[in-house]
């Protein structure tokens, strides 16, 4: 019986350790890249972590992925004239169901990289998902079975970047959030369950859309939508779609403006390859919004991987180089030349990185200097498809378990504490 006791115990102890955390979105709950996720590996062995299970068969593209209890969902795409979403087994990766959405978008001649990219939204019994060539749908989660389909070219006179579209549609309360771009709504909002329409925002700089995600921000008493369009990044007054203030700084010059803004404190990061990256702080006065410049300079953190804000500094990656900033001065804390560049997503004290070789590694953040806790190249990576191209997807932790994808393939791996 005392013994009984003491195991019991101990197993409570250690239960009361671990909070496990699904991961719904588009760059996690919160749409910054972080989980509140405990109870994971500190510190890797040299080959890695357990690989649980690993598929070929996911189908092509760059998306990432939304985890929510014993299911995974994803976009891919099967040549140029199927673009689907689908549902998959996290205990072993086995398909459940797959769901036509359209055809693969192109925007260019040479049609470059054209794949699904965007990361569908889980909220309740359905997910939302929008294609490369912007059809956007609201899908049970159990059967796949759509329930409306709107598509932002044809129903909003959209306009896509040189790449197709790439966002992850926002849902916030009843509100779905996307970005068609152009002069009739560069964004719009939609009621979820029915698709109809709530509001337009028109840009005067009819910018197209970018490759950005929309998050929300809370500054000055309202709530906004803050967005990197192609033409710079904007805050929209979330009731009525109002456009409340631009910030032309972060234009790529490659027309690639990519990474999902970062913000915290009124302070919003936002980056745009070949240019730079910086911070601007929001000031409001009497209802209007004042954008007042922090830091930019074409040395910090543009990678199409993204940014994660840990407590006061940033983290990131530069062509070469991993990077730790002040948040809010921009002054650069260290530089190392690590892993990068590389996407990221953080969980339990620690970055998880994919590197555009393929390679992944375990970081500990620390504005004291780059701390490696592993890293390790998945086994049988199928290599690049087309020139230049390279392992674009975002990691996810969920659950316990480490998804990274390259193209078809799929690996899960457990993450966890022993």
């Amino acid at each position: 019986m005392k013994l009984e006791f003491v195991l019991a115990f101990r197993l409570f102890f250690l239960v009361g350790l671990v909070h496990a955390d699904d991961w719904p979105q588009w760059r996690g709950p919160l749409r910054d890249g972080t989980s509140k996720e405990t109870g994971l590996l500190k510190e890797w062995p040299a080959a890695g972590p357990k690989l649980l299970w690993k598929i070929t068969d996911l189908g092509n593209g760059y998306s990432s992925f939304s985890v929510v209890g014993e299911n995974l969902y994803t976009l891919s795409n099967e040549g140029m004239e199927n673009e689907y979403v689908q549902a998959r087994s996290v205990n072993d990766g086995k398909r459940l169901w797959q769901t036509r959405l359209g055809n693969v978008g192109t925007n260019i001649a040479q049609a470059n990289y054209a794949a699904a990219r965007s990361t569908p939204t889980v909220d309740g019994e359905y997910l939302y998902a929008l294609s490369s060539g912007g059809d956007l749908a609201s899908i049970a989660r159990t059967d796949g079975k759509p329930r409306w389909h709107k598509n932002l070219r044809a129903d909003f006179a959209g306009k896509p970047g040189l790449w197709a579209y790439a966002e992850s549609p926002l849902i916030d309360g009843d509100a779905l959030i996307c970005t068609p771009g152009g002069s009739e709504a560069t964004l719009v909002a939609l009621n979820k369950y029915t698709g109809a329409v709530l509001w337009k925002c028109a840009s005067p700089e009819t910018d197209e859309a970018a490759f950005s995600s929309v998050i929300v921000l809370n500054s000055g008493g309202t709530k906004q939508y803050v967005q990197l369009l192609s033409k710079g990044l904007v805050g929209i007054d979330a009731n009525s779609g109002k456009l409340l203030w631009r910030y032309s700084k972060p234009v790529s010059k490659f027309a690639a403006n990519i990474p999902t803004p970062v913000a915290g404190d009124d302070y919003i990061y936002a980056a745009a390859a070949g240019t730079g990256g910086g911070a601007v702080h929001l000031a409001a006065k009497d209802g209007q919004f004042f954008v007042e410049e922090a830091y930019f300079s074409a040395k910090n953190p543009t990678a199409i991987g993204g940014v994660i804000r840990f407590g006061d500094y940033l983290y990131g990656t530069t062509g070469s180089a991993m990077q730790c900033l002040k948040f809010k001065t921009g002054e650069l804390v260290w530089e190392d030349r690590a892993l990068a560049p590389a996407s990221m997503c953080y969980a339990d004290s620690r970055l998880y990185l994919h590197g555009e070789n393929g390679d992944v590694a375990l970081v500990e953040p620390s504005p004291e200097g780059y701390h490696p806790k592993g890293r390790f190249t998945p086994p049988d990576q199928p290599g690049p498809t087309r020139q230049m191209e390279k392992s674009w997807a975002y990691p996810v932790v969920a659950n316990g378990r480490l998804y990274i994808r390259e193209h078809a393939m799929l690996w899960c791996y457990d993450a966890r504490a022993k």
